[in-house]
């Protein structure tokens, strides 16, 4: 599958709508350049969930927890940026690897092509490609 945005608008809207197709115990791992619209991405998936705070890269934090207050059987969305850990045993230390196993929970993974080794074989791949100007190509692999 793939989908083309013209902008942030539209990237932001795709993943919106996107969201109600979200299967419990679901793990994205989001592939793209700096600036491709991976967080865009999940700011969409996160307003289509019921998240109703203010989605902003994990960058330094490295992952943040939400909740989904109008979802029955999701519970967490957990938003993770793997653009500055130096190995992907980083993130076991902090227990992301306990949210692949919930099945009340959503995982995003920002840079995930840095943590392959640890993804769940369900992880399903989002790829964002910077076309020209603001147009990017979305694309779907289960690697």
């Amino acid at each position: 599958m793939e989908y083309k945005s013209s902008g942030e608008k539209d990237t932001y809207a795709f993943a919106l709508n996107f969201a109600k197709k979200i299967e419990k115990g679901c793990v994205l791992g989001l592939i793209g350049d700096l600036g491709a619209g991976k967080t865009v991405f999940v700011q969409g998936l996160a307003k289509g969930l019921g998240v109703e705070q203010h989605i902003t890269s994990p960058t330094f934090v490295i992952m943040k927890v939400y909740d989904m207050p109008e979802r029955e059987k999701l519970k967490k969305l957990v938003h993770v940026d793997a653009y500055r850990i130096t190995s992907a045993d980083d993130l076991v230390a902090i227990g992301v690897d306990e949210y692949f196993k919930r099945e009340d929970t959503v995982v995003v993974i920002e840079w995930a092509e840095e943590i392959k080794k640890i993804l769940p074989t369900k992880t399903r791949f989002i790829i964002n490609n910077i076309e020209n100007g603001n147009n990017r190509l979305i694309s779907f692999d289960n690697q």
